[in-house]
């Protein structure tokens, strides 16, 4: 049985040829699965009766499963996806009251080896990558599952997108191509793969890069993320750089703000330093509180004054509006474990 999620448009008229079937039925099948989301093959009413019933034979929609779903009080969705392996993942959807965009946060593997202190799903363990069909799945059950329209991506789910490099880039090709979204509305975040951002320099990838920085200096990231002492702060600044000559693009800085450990005058003047020669945004999210950590999230204030001594260097600082915290949505919180 062929899964038709994930297919491209070639693939999709080959099962019509099969058929005896015009490639002109193979577009209308292609228009339905990524532009109108349909759940069954029966949905699809602008085919024949009889030929529905012979696609059936051959063809399902999908074979992913919506596990777990929660809906936090700001609208933001959860969902728990189960693959035919049976091991999970979480995606999430955010909307926001005053805007059009519908952003989708996807997952790039089944837990992380990159293991950072204060992400929930580095505790897993890394138990395997994400195929570009699954990764393309998960923003296709948000489709089905709300009838709405996903804008925006972003890969900041579980797993480190550039240790899944090949499948992250083929879905991108099949977001921007099938699902019609711009590659300007597709943001890779990763937390420093170096190998991965020299691969993406040059490919003059057009879709925003993120670093997850989350540090002033080495002490205070080594204590944070463990990819540090694999590729440090020195390192990761020449491929931030190279990346930013070669692309042209300005890059995303992620800092997370924890009370009492990144948050000082002193560390707002040290990444101030570290960044003063780099194109870049930079956004900062408050923490978010995970078990197995004594991490705590900063108050209004301090977010503000740190905001406020950023920006007197110069670069745009935004503060990364809270979503879906009351059901472990927010980041660093997904763990895509059945509890």
């Amino acid at each position: 049985m062929k899964i038709l999620s994930g297919l491209n448009l070639q693939e999709i008229e080959q099962i019509t040829n099969e058929l005896g079937a015009s490639k002109f039925r193979a577009r209308q099948i292609h228009n339905w699965i990524y532009l109108k989301s349909v759940n069954e093959i029966d949905e699809m009413t602008d085919l024949s009766v009889k030929f529905r019933e012979e696609l059936k034979k051959v063809a399902t929609v999908s074979d992913t499963k919506i596990k777990v779903k929660q809906e936090s009080s700001d609208g933001t969705l959860k969902y728990l996806l189960e693959f035919p392996d049976g091991e999970c993942v979480e995606t999430v959807l955010m909307r926001f009251d005053n805007r059009a965009n519908l952003t989708a946060c996807v997952s790039s593997q089944v837990g992380c080896a990159v293991n950072c202190s204060f992400c929930a799903t580095g505790k897993r363990g890394f138990i395997r990558n994400l195929s570009y069909k699954e990764i393309i799945e998960q923003v296709l059950t948000i489709q089905r599952d709300t009838g709405l329209k996903v804008t925006n991506i972003v890969f900041m789910g579980q797993g480190e997108p550039l240790l899944n490099l090949d499948n992250v880039l083929k879905a991108m090709d099949i977001f921007n191509e099938n699902f019609q979204i711009g590659a300007r509305r597709i943001t890779v975040s990763t937390s420093g793969i170096i190998p991965g951002i020299a691969r993406l320099a040059d490919n003059d990838m057009q879709s925003t890069l993120a670093i997850s920085l989350h540090a002033p200096n080495h002490e205070i990231r080594s204590q944070l993320m463990q990819i540090e002492n694999k590729y440090p702060m020195p390192e990761l600044k020449k491929a931030l750089k190279n990346y930013i000559e070669k692309t042209g693009r300005r890059i995303t800085i992620e800092y997370l703000l924890i009370k009492d450990l990144n948050d000082t005058l002193e560390s707002a003047k040290q990444l101030v330093n570290y960044l003063h020669d780099l194109k870049c945004n930079i956004n900062l999210i408050p923490y978010n509180p995970t078990e197995k950590n004594d991490y705590q999230k900063p108050s209004g204030n301090s977010i503000m004054r740190f905001k406020s001594l950023l920006e007197q260097s110069g670069k745009k600082v935004t503060v990364r509006l809270e979503r879906g915290a009351d059901i472990d949505a927010a980041c660093g919180q997904l763990r895509g474990k059945v509890k």
